[in-house]
């Protein structure tokens, strides 16, 4: 366990780093903000799951949470090994769990978030379309067939680079490259969808209003772009590049916080948009929830508030998922 057990070649050159991987004072902060965001992804997966009525949005939130939670209790199970083996002084081998859980749950989260802009971005330039003509349980669909992907893909890397190392390595390097080739693609589909997004609401001669959905999407987005670039970095792309051992360990535990902050970071962005310039009391959350994906413009919130009828009707306004 004296290497980063996400990245394929832990063979660098032997020497002390600056950012220390034997130091648990960073893993310990992971585990703490995991902990938080292990309670913010489970109240959204209870509500979206077995408390309100669903539609297609909130099918696309509830497998996005489902991704997180099961990335941050990777991240958890990761400094709870390291603790044993700290204190119990045995070697153990968790490098190719590790790192096909967190390759699984990255690309299946990267993957529901890209959905979720370019669906929105459909319905938005497509209105007609979308509304009368969009095939039932598409997000069901498609949220099954990315976590298929990201399952396929990901074991895939596992079998070819691990078990096969000396007979397999053309294939391997094809998995890789495949892998590589389609977060790229799927960063660039989230990037561009987003973009179309925020165009469409700030400026031009069909500017959308602004609704809580908006900027639910948005600000998502936004942290997801701002923390989980570096972990896909280190995940991916760092076995193509040579890097001086104290850096690769920097990057790392970098990485690992800010993974860990945007899979905490999507309940308090709903909260936050739920209840934002309204008196909601805390407990009541799942009305925050509802607001937050609510699509109906500001406008539309008499004196600020919306009945529970009208927050029921605006969520179904989309095909059931």
């Amino acid at each position: 366990m004296d290497w980063n057990p996400y990245l394929k070649n832990p063979h660098y050159e032997n020497r002390p780093p600056i950012c220390d991987m034997n130091n648990l004072i960073p893993q310990a902060f992971v585990f703490m903000i995991s902990l938080i965001g292990l309670a913010g992804n489970t109240s959204v997966i209870w509500f979206l799951g077995f408390r309100m009525r669903r539609n297609a949005f909130y099918t696309y939130i509830l497998n996005l949470a489902a991704a997180d939670l099961l990335l941050l209790c990777l991240h958890i199970t990761y400094f709870l090994v390291e603790v044993l083996v700290k204190i119990f002084h045995f070697s153990i081998s968790t490098y190719g769990f590790i790192r096909t859980g967190a390759s699984i749950f990255y690309i299946a989260g990267l993957n529901i978030l890209s959905a979720i802009s370019t669906e929105r971005c459909l319905s938005v330039l497509w209105p007609i379309w979308y509304h009368c003509h969009r095939p039932r349980h598409t997000s069901a669909i498609m949220c099954a067939l990315l976590w298929v992907l990201s399952m396929l893909l990901s074991i895939l890397d596992r079998v070819y680079c691990f078990h096969f190392k000396e007979s397999e390595v053309d294939l391997c390097e094809k998995v890789n490259i495949t892998l590589t080739a389609w977060v790229l693609f799927s960063f660039v589909v989230l990037l561009g969808s987003s973009l179309v997004l925020l165009g469409r609401m700030l400026c031009g001669s069909k500017q959308k209003p602004l609704t809580r959905l908006y900027v639910t999407i948005l600000l998502t987005v936004l942290v997801f772009l701002l923390c989980v670039v570096p972990f896909g970095v280190s995940l991916f792309l760092l076995s193509w590049i040579k890097i001086p051992y104290e850096t690769l360990n920097c990057l790392f535990l970098s990485s690992l916080v800010l993974s860990s902050v945007n899979s905490s970071a999507n309940p308090i962005i709903y909260f936050f948009v739920g209840s934002f310039r309204q008196r909601l009391q805390a407990r009541n959350l799942k009305l925050v929830l509802e607001r937050a994906l609510q699509d109906t413009p500001e406008e539309d919130e008499c004196g600020g508030s919306l009945s529970q009828g009208t927050l029921e009707m605006s969520g179904s306004r989309v095909e059931p998922g």
